[in-house]
């Protein structure tokens, strides 16, 4: 950030340097650039900071306009507030069931092995209606998917085949038998001129909300919990001041870094100028969400942990039209 807007990067891997872009506008701007493509990076060797590739090439996140336009806009008839708020006693049983066995431990627990690292995968296989059978061979293939070492790349493609043919199944399955569950109303036909999603897209869609969610979510609960209990005047606030519990969440998904990562980076397709800097037709460019939320133009004192920070959008759920699908549900 000291350096500039836009500066030079070599991270561990790939062939090439890459552009990162770290300020709030500069990372809106590329988020929001159809001459910087996602999907064109498929293939190559890109600049990274893992041994192997980790991108999908039928992951929504790396599909570019129209095609990934239209499959969000149907994805996300089943992440409306209303819909969220349909899930709430869904997520609320899953939630209370784990703190129910937490009391039941006794102090010391574990918070992160007995509340974040299962409560993520516990609420989507319940949203999803995975057969309680079934989820706990689900969540540990999910883990397995999510390993990025080289010598666990075998187990990792096993796995996603494993998950691919799950929900493609049970895609299959509630179109013929629908229910309330996200699958179902992922599936729905939509407007007569819309082509509905496929079964393969909506199971794709499906592997990627498991994924997406386990990681992210899991972290940032540990994080969240720690974060509040080493501020005891804050927790003690917010036990006497329920109402401003939103606003505190929102500042804390702000300040709290939730990745070390530099995201799913782009490729330029023509010349682009990003904050007076020319990226070539070619040039790889990472943005920075995290620094863009500690932006000093954007958020003063960026440092600072401020509940009572006047609220305005930060990039924790990504921006764009890869903005993060499930921010209702996340927030739930």
């Amino acid at each position: 950030m000291e350096q500039g807007a836009v500066t030079r990067i070599r991270l561990p891997y790939g062939e090439h340097e890459a552009w990162l872009v770290t300020s709030f506008d500069g990372v809106r701007q590329v988020t929001t650039e159809a001459h910087l493509s996602r999907a064109a990076i498929v293939g190559r060797d890109y600049p990274r900071l893992t041994p192997e590739p980790i991108v999908s090439a039928e992951s929504v996140n790396v599909l570019d306009p129209p095609h990934s336009t239209r499959l969000r806009r149907l994805a996300a008839r089943a992440f409306t507030h209303a819909s969220v708020e349909r899930m709430k006693p869904a997520i609320e049983r899953v939630a209370g069931g784990l703190l129910e066995k937490v009391a039941e431990h006794g102090p010391p627990v574990d918070l992160a092995r007995h509340l974040s690292a299962r409560l993520p995968g516990y609420t989507i296989c319940e949203l999803l209606n995975v057969p309680v059978a079934d989820r706990t061979e689900l969540l540990h293939r999910t883990q397995q998917m999510l390993a990025i070492s080289p010598k666990a790349q075998p187990a990792a493609a096993a796995a996603k085949a494993h998950l691919r043919a799950y929900f493609t199944a049970l895609v299959a399955e509630r179109r013929t038998t629908p229910g309330e569950d996200l699958i179902s109303r992922m599936t729905v036909p939509g407007p007569e001129d819309e082509e509905p999603l496929s079964d393969q897209e909506a199971a794709v869609l499906a592997l990627t909300l498991i994924l997406s969610g386990n990681d992210t979510a899991t972290c940032q609960i540990s994080n969240i919990v720690y974060t509040l209990l080493t501020r005891p005047g804050l927790w003690a606030h917010l036990l006497h001041h329920r109402d401003e519990l939103a606003a505190t969440l929102d500042e804390l998904l702000r300040y709290l870094p939730f990745d070390k990562g530099v995201g799913i980076h782009r490729l330029a397709l023509e010349d682009v100028e990003i904050c007076g800097s020319r990226i070539r037709a070619g040039d790889y460019v990472h943005v920075s969400y995290l620094t863009a939320d500690r932006d000093p133009a954007v958020f003063p004192h960026p440092d600072v942990l401020d509940p009572h920070r006047p609220a305005r959008p930060h990039m924790t759920f990504g921006w764009g039209g890869h903005h993060c699908l499930a921010t209702h549900l996340a927030l739930a």
